[in-house]
This record gives structure tokens, C-alpha cells and sequence, in this order.
């Protein structure tokens, strides 16, 4: 089932002014508005750990905190949107309808928070963090470059958020709860790198003036995500005693688990 998002009005009292670059334009557009889709509907995910943090019995300013990362991820898919707008394109999507969040009932509060942390600050975000900065680190100054940067600010907050509440979380986990997040990492692995590979395609090379509209070429950010992975990730995870590496060489095995 499928629904319109439909941010047009909004979008364009936002719009950045972009360079002409006729011949690039239909992939920009796509690749904005797939950004716009992306975006807004991160805030539903911000929405629910909002909900389990306090399940889990934190105190109400980390639940406040999710609620106003669901607001910024609102307003980055209202920005996408006004650089489709600017591109002479229509901010409106069908989007299909988001699987249902997960709040893992089967484990205490805090381990099925501490799941999605995992998978999105930990995880999803910290890709983004460096996928968004070596995008931006191309793109010439201007105005689509502040825009792209205000984004990259906000999921920089985002990432440490939960790098920050794992770390002070960890340390009242048992051995038994640690070695199940381990084996839920396997799961957060494959499901992260099966996004990220679906979005960055190995034919997506686009001409050197691409970087103007923030058009990578998707064997590289390939690579990058690779990168963060093994070298931020999962030494960073490693050190919190969460056997990281482990997870990762077991996360293929575990999309065959769950097909069984």
C-alpha cells in the first residue's frame, strides 16, 4: 500500500539557487527526490525510539531529544524536496507504507533500545555522517552546499546521540544480554549494507560538473561505506565489548536464518 508525500508548498519557499546544468538535471532530480523520501520518513523512526526511551525509563529530555531529530528529519526532506523544486522538478512522492517499528518486546526496555541504537545512530547514521561529508567536501560553495551542510550537521547530532546512550547503557547489560545484542547486530549489518548497496549503484558515474548538484559516483561511496564500516564502526563497537567483527562475518548467515 502506498501513500503521497506531498511536500511542494513547503519546498519552495526553500529553494536554493543552482547552477544550469541541462544534461544532468533528470539525475539530479531523482536523486533528490529519493533523498526527500528518505528523509521524511526517517522521522518516524526518531518518533519510536522516542517512545522507547521512555519505556525504558530515561529521563524526558533523551525522549525530547528524539522528538526534535524527528523534526529535523522532517524539515531535511523538506529541503531535498527544494532542491527537486529548484531543478524544475515536483516535490511529491509515492512512498510505500514503512514497516512498523520495532520495538523488540521480546527483551527488557533498555536491550530493545539499545538494538536501535544500534541500527540507526551507530549504524545508519554514522554511514550517513560520511557519505553526506565526502559528498559535501566535492561540491563547490554555494548554496546547495549550506543546505547539504545544515543536513550533515543535524545527523552528526543524530550519530552521537546514540553513540553516547550505548556507551552509558552498556555497562548495566550481563554477558547474556551483550552476546544477544551481538547476534542482533548480525541482523542491523546485513540490513544496512543491503540499503545502502540497493542506493548506491555500481553504473552510477556521473560527469566531473555532477559534484555542482552533489552526484557521487556509487563505486566510491560503495567503497566509503565499506570504510566507515571497518574502520569507525566496528573497532569503535569492538571497544565497548560488543563483538563487532563477529557480527559482521555472520550477517549474510543471518539473512538465511531468517528465510528458513
Amino acid at each position: 500500500m502506498e501513500a503521497t508525500l506531498d511536500l511542494r508548498a513547503e519546498a519552495r519557499a526553500h529553494m536554493p539557487a543552482l547552477p544550469a546544468i541541462p544534461h544532468l538535471n533528470d539525475a539530479a532530480r531523482a536523486t533528490w527526490l529519493g533523498r526527500m523520501v528518505n528523509e521524511y520518513s526517517s522521522a518516524s523512526v526518531f518518533e519510536g525510539l522516542a517512545k522507547q526511551v521512555v519505556a525504558a525509563g530515561l529521563p524526558p529530555e533523551r525522549a525530547r531529544e528524539c522528538e526534535t531529530f524527528a523534526a529535523e528529519e522532517r524539515k531535511h526532506g523538506v529541503l531535498c524536496g527544494a532542491v527537486v523544486e529548484a531543478l524544475g522538478g515536483e516535490a511529491r512522492a509515492e512512498v510505500p507504507e514503512r514497516h512498523r517499528f520495532p520495538m523488540h518486546a521480546e527483551v527488557s526496555p533498555v536491550e530493545g533500545l539499545l538494538r536501535n541504537l544500534l541500527s540507526i545512530s551507530c549504524l545508519s547514521e554514522t554511514v550517513a555522517v560520511a557519505l553526506i561529508g565526502a559528498e559535501r567536501q566535492e561540491m563547490p560553495e554555494g548554496p546547495l552546499r549550506e543546505l547539504l551542510s545544515r543536513i550533515w550537521a543535524d545527523e552528526i547530532g543524530h550519530a552521537r546521540f546514540g553513540w553516547a546512550l550505548l556507551a552509558a547503557l552498556l555497562p548495566d547489560l550481563d554477558g547474556a544480554a551483550l552476546a544477544r545484542l551481538g547476534e542482533y547486530l548480525a541482523v542491523a549489518f546485513d540490513h544496512v549494507e543491503r540499503h545502502e548497496l540497493e542506493h548506491l549503484p555500481l553504473n552510477g558515474t556521473p560527469p566531473p560538473e555532477g559534484a555542482c548538484y552533489g552526484l557521487c559516483s556509487g563505486r566510491d561511496a560503495r567503497e566509503l561505506f565499506y570504510a566507515t564500516v571497518h574502520q569507525v564502526v566496528i573497532p569503535r563497537l569492538e571497544s565497548m565489548g560488543i563483538p563487532a567483527r563477529h557480527a559482521w562475518a555472520k550477517r549474510r548467515q543471518s539473512r538465511c536464518d531468517r528465510a528458513a
